[in-house]
């Protein structure tokens, strides 16, 4: 678990995956994960995905110049690409701005 800073930008990829390609939609998953935290800014990850398709990942980033430099990557623009060709088939973006971060866990 982690906290992020007032002001950590967070990017909510809200989708329903087609199906199609399974092998290769998790190698690119896996791929943009990696890309991403190599990525100057980059603070963490969350993802999930429903047995039925639906998923929602939060990519956390220092400030917005780094979440729109992860945007522009040529990488992962490629990659994004081939998702809505061949393993999208919708998603959702938005862009917030973290106000308050706590955790809790049960003993």
């Amino acid at each position: 678990m982690t906290t992020f800073a007032p002001g950590t930008i967070a990017v909510i990829f809200v989708s329903e995956v087609t199906g199609e390609d399974p092998e290769g939609y998790a190698a690119a998953a896996d791929e943009m994960v990696a890309l991403a935290a190599a990525q100057p800014g980059y603070r963490g990850i969350d993802s999930t995905r429903g047995a039925e398709g639906l998923g929602i990942t939060v990519s956390y980033w220092a400030d917005e110049a780094a979440a729109v430099a992860w945007r522009r990557h040529a990488r992962h623009g490629e990659i994004r690409e081939a998702g809505r060709g061949r393993w999208y088939r919708w998603y959702s973006l938005h862009v917030a701005e973290v106000g308050r971060s706590y955790d809790w866990e049960k003993e």
